[in-house]
């Protein structure tokens, strides 16, 4: 079996952050989040990277993130576009949001040949957790008619902003350390009395402020492309006249579990996750970068 590949998600429109966040300067030498991510990943073992984006954004992506890490990586490029759908569907006129975290995986699966890596673009897992991950998909078989995956997790408290709600997988971990279950709520937030989420209602509900959540950060085995393929369609066939409804990534995984189909081993971090949500987000993950590289955790110019 091939050595794990790393799938970068960065086709996201940005609407919250207000701009083409995933190509934001964070660092001192102008690096942006997914320079860091590269970086850890290249230093865990990964060498294949494949960037799921927008066709629009291709130019801007290429020459802020693409041209730097050529001769680093061995690299491709998945676009995920609201026509990209099976046969026999099409995209209602008006949609403008993307299809979610599932259907850019499933954009990719033509430059996937192996057990691969999941991650966002726009944020800050650390080194830790990439290490775990590329460690864990060395191994991964699966078994028995069982898939073999991975998911790092985090804790809720230390994935919030300041500035407004954020999406998170919120997690239960059954007692031999794989996922049990997982379950996607779009509107979290802070509040004085702990982190809380908005139901369909409109109520706020408590939420632990240690729960284990997923930052999108999985690790798969090939098979996981074909679940994607079989279940897109069902999902389209319920909800494409919604227009904000969207295939996760999560919500695949937790039907897997529950027909038990696959096994997820949840490899804890003690890293602490950052991101930009929100316009607001940056200055305070720049500065915490800055104060990575004042400690030598990571060099001035990640790319020399």
């Amino acid at each position: 079996m091939s050595d794990p590949q790393l799938v970068v998600m960065a086709a996201g429109i940005g609407s919250r952050y207000g701009g083409l966040k995933q190509v934001e300067p964070i660092g001192p030498g102008g690096e942006i989040l997914t320079d860091y991510a590269l970086f850890d990943a290249h230093r865990a073992g990964f060498r294949r990277v494949v960037f799921v984006i927008r066709r629009d954004i291709e130019q801007a992506f290429h020459d802020r993130i693409g041209a730097r890490v050529a001769r680093t990586f061995d690299m491709g490029y998945a676009f995920q576009e609201l026509d990209k759908l099976p046969k026999g569907y099409a995209a209602p006129g008006g949609r403008s949001k993307p299809w979610g975290t599932g259907h850019a995986i499933l954009c990719a699966r033509d430059a996937i040949d192996a057990p691969f890596a999941v991650i966002n673009a726009d944020d800050f897992y650390g080194a830790e957790s990439f290490r775990n991950l590329y460690e864990y998909l060395l191994g991964a078989r699966d078994r028995d008619g069982v898939y073999d995956f991975c998911m790092v997790g985090y804790r809720l408290v230390n994935t919030l902003s300041e500035h407004g709600h954020v999406a998170r997988g919120i997690c239960t971990a059954a007692s031999d350390g794989t996922l049990e279950t997982i379950v996607e709520r779009t509107k979290i937030r802070p509040f004085d009395g702990g982190p809380q989420y908005e139901d369909a209602d409109g109520t706020w509900v408590r939420l632990p402020a240690d729960s284990l959540v997923s930052m999108n950060m999985f690790g798969f085995t090939p098979a996981f492309m074909g679940e994607l393929g079989r279940r897109f369609p069902l999902f389209l066939k319920d909800h494409i006249n919604e227009p904000k409804a969207e295939f996760f990534l999560p919500t695949v995984v937790n039907q897997l579990i529950e027909e038990k189909k696959a096994r997820v081993k949840i490899l804890p971090t003690a890293d602490r996750w950052r991101g930009v949500t929100y316009r607001e987000d940056t200055q305070a993950v720049r500065e915490a970068i800055h104060e990575l590289v004042k400690n030598g955790v990571y060099p001035e110019n990640v790319w020399g």
